[in-house]
């Protein structure tokens, strides 16, 4: 199982990676799939920064695996959807 994957055996539904290919295991789009990043929107809606760190440590294993993909388009993949907050000074 990924390092960033759930610690408990998935249950049927929840979207979460099949490595080393890194698609989703409920549709077999490429992971995050949209129905994932919207599941984690909601469950990571109060703190995004621990959201960052999760596709963080996802995005670090996917490059392992994924070694031909350009990183640009790994990073764009995993952590440029995440919506930005404004920031405060």
């Amino acid at each position: 199982m990924a390092p960033c994957a759930e610690a408990s055996e998935p249950r049927s539904g929840e979207h979460v990676p099949e490595t080393p290919d890194w698609t989703c295991g409920s549709c077999g789009e490429d992971w995050p799939c949209a129905t994932k990043r919207r599941n984690l929107l909601i469950e990571y809606q109060v703190d995004r920064a621990s959201l960052s760190v999760y596709l963080g440590s996802c995005l670090a294993a996917a490059t392992h695996d994924l070694r031909t993909a350009p990183v640009t388009a790994l990073q764009d993949r995993f952590i440029g959807w995440v919506p930005r907050g404004s920031r405060t000074v």
